[in-house]
């Protein structure tokens, strides 16, 4: 996996609070058993009408903001079901991050574990950079994740919090296996310390089995 200290790009004003993963991933478009094919569903009923026609109002139909990266986005954004299809989705349909006062916890895990990169600011700091992005000719962001500072193309910064493990897997380019990878040696000091500290706890199975045996 590659690694990652900036996502930047065109950012996409997505205020509606309780955005819910049904929405973001309708059902109808889990008939898959890969991964592969999503993008066409993501926010489909918010994206096209009942004709399946493009709905000229829907912010990312507007091209301002085609080939949108981020999503400035509302409230308790993924709420509702475990589906790790809406982050999928989003992903294929090229999102990298979104940013929000705060997300479902399943869907926030869930990015998370597939790098997904969410960014948590409070809801005045994400209101001004809605109404930023919604500017004509200020639609790029920049996410910096060593600095951890979203940067607005009028020079506004908004610092924000990342969970370490978050933040080593994207600067890293590791995944959740490949982190665990990457503690492969202190995960074998721990386990000869314990086994030194705790001899009882081992099972000794041969010696176990030859004990059993009737002589």
């Amino acid at each position: 996996m590659s690694k990652r200290d900036t996502v930047a790009g065109i950012a996409a004003p997505l205020t509606i609070d309780n955005l819910d993963t049904d929405q973001i991933m309708p059902k109808q478009f889990l008939l898959g058993i890969d991964k592969s094919g999503l993008a066409r569903g993501v926010l489909y009923d918010l994206r096209m009408d009942g004709e399946g026609k493009p709905r000229p109002d829907f912010v990312l139909n507007r091209p301002a903001y085609q080939g949108a990266r981020i999503l400035v986005a509302g409230a308790n954004f993924g709420c509702g079901s475990s589906r790790e299809h809406a982050v999928w989705g989003l992903m294929q349909a090229g999102i990298e991050a979104v940013i929000a006062p705060s997300f479902g916890e399943i869907f926030y895990f869930n990015a998370q574990n597939n790098r997904l990169l969410l960014v948590t600011l409070e809801a005045p700091a994400v209101a001004e950079l809605a109404a930023t992005v919604s500017r004509a000719g200020s639609q790029e962001l920049s996410i910096d994740l060593l600095r951890q500072r979203v940067l607005a193309a009028d020079g506004a910064e908004y610092a924000f919090e990342l969970p370490p493990r978050q933040k080593r897997m994207f600067t890293e380019g590791l995944d959740m296996i490949g982190m665990t990878l990457a503690d492969a040696g202190a995960i074998d000091a721990f386990e000869d310390r314990h086994r030194a500290q705790n001899p009882w706890m081992q099972i000794d199975l041969p010696r176990q089995q030859a004990s059993a045996t009737p002589a």
